[in-house]
């Protein structure tokens, strides 16, 4: 298990350093990472959040960002994969029982990883839900259908949402393997593509009563859970921001040729590409400040009691640095092949998957809300709404 901060920075870089060298072929194959995950598993990263009282290192949510902006700028599949359950962990924290904790905390330190089964398809917004669980006698059962499913083909807990017979949600831990729990690896999108994003079907799938979190709970109090899955959100397309801008540098450096009215021996000297490059780092450079700022903030709000103007502050926060990691991980991947040249467009080079993964990741949840958030925050005094999205 890692010990510290410090420790889980270096077992992120490592895993990075080893994740990049066939980043793009897996991409392009759509090759999914499981030697990668595997390593990610025992290196202890999975564990990093898991409270001291529990056993684990409890790092820093600023720690938190930056391993998965560390691993994001290596692979963008691999740090989204185990984002859910990061954010899973947390909100254990605030709706499961002692027991609860103790069982599933201890298993993830364990090295067995949480996957979602949270979302659906053909329901009118992100939050409505079709899947039930249902008493019989004393058996407890549930049938549904998910997509979006990710880390649910990694995981060893695929953790359900549904809603009870009193129409409350609830997330039910379902161990690989169950009988009537299938998880099929039909995703389909253009970026992110070895995520295993797909379906989890469930038919009657038999439920321990001792694996069911009323999650419904959390949103009887103030909290940070959705300003703790939007961090990790937003550390992620951090790292597909500077990702793309490496990939510009090296390729602007090694590759491209001068265009002929720069009057310069190599593309690296020409003075508009240089600017170019100067304001997309400065752009990163600002995106990543806000993203370390958040992760601060979150850090001093959950040190104290949360209440409803600590739990905005953790929100507005998070929602200003998700704006600018949105904006430069859209920006650098598009700006790369305007100052790379014709040649990086080659098939060869696969350069391509950081803007489609920068594109399909930030439709996770759509940065003009975030714009609204903050104004009227800042205007009216609103405060954010209480979901997992902001």
């Amino acid at each position: 298990m890692l010990q510290n901060d410090a420790e889980a920075i270096a077992a992120a870089h490592e895993l990075a350093a080893a994740a990049r060298i066939n980043a793009a072929n897996r991409d392009r194959q759509r090759a999914l990472p499981w030697a990668e995950i595997e390593q990610f598993t025992r290196s202890g990263l999975g564990s990093i959040s898991i409270p001291r009282a529990y056993g684990g290192p409890q790092v820093s949510f600023v720690t938190v960002a930056e391993v998965f902006r560390i691993i994001s700028a290596a692979d963008p599949a691999l740090g989204q994969i185990p984002q859910n359950q990061f954010g899973i962990l947390h909100l254990l924290q605030g709706s499961a029982t002692e027991q609860q904790k103790k069982t599933l905390f201890q298993s993830v330190l364990d090295g067995w990883r949480i996957g979602n089964a949270g979302p659906e398809r053909g329901t009118k917004n992100t939050l409505e839900l079709k899947a039930r669980i249902t008493a019989n006698g004393d058996r407890l059962t549930i049938t549904g259908q998910k997509f979006y499913s990710t880390g649910a083909l990694f995981a060893h807990w695929v953790a359900v949402k549904a809603l009870d017979d009193q129409g409350r949600q609830i997330m039910a831990f379902v161990k690989r393997g169950t009988p009537g729990l299938r998880i099929v690896d039909d995703w389909s999108g253009f970026g992110q593509r070895t995520t295993a994003s797909g379906t989890v079907l469930l038919d009657n799938v038999a439920v321990d009563a001792g694996q069911v979190v009323d999650n419904w709970r959390l949103a009887l109090t103030p909290n940070i859970q959705g300003a703790v899955s939007q961090l990790i959100q937003a550390a992620i397309d951090a790292g597909i921001a500077r990702g793309a801008i490496d990939d510009a540098i090296a390729f602007v450096r090694e590759k491209s040729r001068p265009w002929i009215d720069a009057n310069v021996e190599r593309a690296s000297d020409d003075l508009y590409v240089i600017a170019d490059i100067g304001k997309l780092k400065l752009e990163l450079h600002a995106a990543e400040a806000l993203l370390r700022k958040a992760g601060q903030e979150l850090d001093e709000i959950n040190a104290a009691p949360i209440d409803e103007h600590s739990a905005a502050r953790a929100s507005i926060a998070v929602a200003r640095a998700k704006v600018l990691t949105t904006e430069i991980s859209l920006l650098a991947s598009e700006k790369l092949f305007e100052l790379a040249g014709s040649r990086a467009t080659l098939a060869e080079f696969n350069l391509d998957r950081h803007w489609r993964n920068a594109r399909v990741h930030t439709l996770h949840d759509p940065v003009r809300w975030k714009y609204h958030a903050v104004g009227t925050w800042h205007l009216n005094g609103t405060l954010p709404a209480r979901h997992s999205w902001i």
